[in-house]
């Protein structure tokens, strides 16, 4: 629920809903990586201020894309935690919102120049699509994949010099992006179903899906330790080391419900922790 001080302004109440609304986890995460990618790829610190914002900007309008598109299914099923069943903010104010954040990302986004641009707003179109429909077909994952394989290509593309985007980089990330979309769906698949969403990993089925996050997870941070240029670093190794409780939490996801949850903010960790050991030990994508 949202504990607002009985005191408080009414504003205060309706910013902290729809901060709540951006999915403030996922798109704190995004974020932080595009911005730890940045300084790994060397992009001017001025760029890279405006790389996050426009990230951050991208994010908060599928978070709030999400919430607007699904307030309907989110009531139907009784979704306690969304701020917009429990009447904080309206579908509408929503609606204005993840407008206006939209509009900012593509301003921000191409800011940076066209090729950059075009490919951090590809990771924006992707999160749409997925909360207009994709999420509901076969190819739900799609949007993860070709999203967050997007996400490190603009952000290396941004650096001066018109570099080149390790494939391996973008491999990891489409592998990244397909382990989160299953962990992410896993806790609400029930209501999923029961609100006639029926996308990958419900036709999976909840033991296949965690099976399928966990070895993506796996060959993800097997790729960013071993395709690079050169010998693994002990950073590179640590990274290979934090991936198999992130993969051991997806894979029991499948079988044990309480892990469902813990599922997708493992995943999200693990790329955090993943991108900033490349930047800790000295790794170069540009």
């Amino acid at each position: 629920m949202i504990d607002v001080p009985s005191g408080a302004p009414r504003y205060v109440a309706g910013a902290r809903a729809l901060a709540l609304s951006t999915h403030p986890g996922p798109t704190v995460a995004v974020t932080t990586v595009a911005t730890l990618l940045a300084l790994v790829a060397d992009v001017p610190a001025g760029r890279t201020a405006l790389l996050c914002a426009a990230v951050l900007a991208g994010q908060a309008s599928i978070g709030w894309s999400n919430d607007w598109l699904d307030a309907e299914r989110d009531r139907a099923v009784a979704r306690s935690d969304k701020p917009v069943v429990q009447g904080a903010v309206t579908p509408a104010g929503l609606r204005r919102a993840a407008l206006l954040a939209a509009a900012t990302a593509v301003v921000l986004s191409l800011l940076l120049g066209i090729v950059p641009g075009l490919l951090l707003l590809l990771l924006v179109a992707s999160g749409w699509a997925y909360n207009a429909g994709l999420k509901r077909t076969v190819w739900s994952g799609a949007g993860y994949v070709v999203g967050f394989g997007a996400l490190p290509a603009g952000v290396v593309t941004a650096a001066p010099g018109d570099p080149a985007v390790p494939w391996w980089l973008v491999a990891a990330g489409a592998m990244l992006g397909g382990a989160a979309h299953l962990a992410n769906v896993a806790p609400d698949l029930e209501d999923d179903l029961a609100t006639g969403v029926r996308g990958l990993p419900h036709r999976l089925g909840p033991r296949l899906s965690a099976a399928t996050s966990a070895l993506l997870l796996a060959a993800a941070s097997l790729v960013l330790v071993l395709a690079p240029p050169g010998d693994p670093t002990a950073t590179g190794w640590a990274a290979l080391a934090l991936a198999v409780p992130a993969a051991a939490v997806a894979a029991l996801s499948g079988t044990a419900a309480r892990f469902r949850r813990l599922a997708f903010p493992a995943v999200m960790l693990l790329t955090v922790l993943d991108v900033a050991l490349l930047l800790g030990g000295g790794a170069t994508v540009a």
